[in-house]
């Protein structure tokens, strides 16, 4: 059985054999050691899976992020005050634009007309939105600083809406509030190979939704997209004549794992590359029976779905 916190652990010692140091974040931003890891963390749903992870980390002596959503600011705060107790950095797991727009539609909907926004004229209203949802992030982020210190952020793909929150920071500078880096644009992904267990397993860029990396000048053909972005990606910041390419052509044939299990095999046979960040969504990892079952259900669902 893939998936289970035993497998996870196993992973992990084999990153650590293989002379592999994982990273939080922040510490990895900027970071030139050799064969390092960042250890990322997404915490979409149940949100105490995450604790037992970071103790088994914190056993090994390893570090990550824990990327944390609004959600669980409330109700769950003694739970990012654990995962930080253990040594792990915290992160705020944005969604504010996507969230902006559903407060907008039920508004309009409770009004009974259009109201301001004309939803079907997306780009007229784009900056109106994120106007609306910069405030709730910075809201929401002094809310997650109560908690803990919190120096980065990350990206929640919403996949069930249409707007992607990365659309931010065409319009704003996550520096304003403190912040030193978000995955997607801070990390040079022509240099660093992107494992996740997006969909429950290792290749499931087919459905993946918005959690996918941008490299430039691959082999897509156009204008630059973020030449007038106030943050733009890594790869795009130097040259704004290279087009965009949506995951990293040079390792997307070379690193191809389906299960936690082949990626043990390349780490024992020294096939991994020399900077990595690998994604886990802790709801997907455990060793109860039923639970495992319902989430193998669940997300096979949401992959048909998706």
């Amino acid at each position: 059985m893939d998936f289970n916190v035993r497998i996870f652990r196993i992973l992990l010692e084999n990153f650590i054999k293989s002379d592999y140091t994982l990273l939080p974040f922040e510490q990895f931003l900027g970071n030139h050691r050799h064969n390092t890891i960042f250890l990322r963390h997404d915490i979409d749903r149940l949100p105490e899976n995450a604790v037992l992870l970071a103790e088994h980390e914190k056993e090994l002596g390893i570090r990550g992020t824990y990327f944390f959503r609004q959600r669980f600011f409330g109700n769950h705060s003694e739970i990012i005050s654990r995962v930080y107790s253990l040594g792990h950095e915290i992160g705020y797991h944005y969604e504010d634009l996507a969230s902006a727009v559903r407060m907008l539609k039920a508004k309009n909907k409770r009004e009974g007309s259009s109201g301001l926004y004309n939803f079907k004229e997306k780009d007229r209203f784009e900056k109106d939105l994120a106007a609306l949802a910069i405030e709730s992030f910075a809201e929401n982020l002094e809310n997650l600083r109560r908690v803990a210190p919190v120096k980065t952020i990350c990206m929640h793909g919403s996949p069930m809406s249409k707007w992607d929150s990365r659309l931010l920071w065409k319009y704003y500078d996550y520096h304003d509030f403190g912040i030193t880096g978000e995955p997607y644009f801070d990390i040079d992904f022509e240099k660093v190979l992107y494992l996740t267990d997006t969909g429950r397993r290792w290749d499931g860029e087919q459905v993946s939704v918005r959690d996918k990396t941008m490299v430039a000048g691959c082999s897509a053909q156009g204008e630059n997209p973020y030449k007038d972005w106030k943050i733009k990606p890594i790869n795009f910041r130097n040259d704004l004549s290279i087009p965009l390419s949506v995951n990293p052509c040079p390792s997307s044939s070379k690193y191809k794992f389906h299960s936690t299990s082949d990626i043990i095999k390349a780490a024992e046979e020294g096939r991994l590359p020399d900077k990595i960040m690998i994604t886990f969504h802790p709801q997907r990892w455990t060793d109860k029976r039923l639970p495992w079952l319902k989430e193998f259900i669940w997300q096979n669902v949401k992959n048909m779905g998706k």
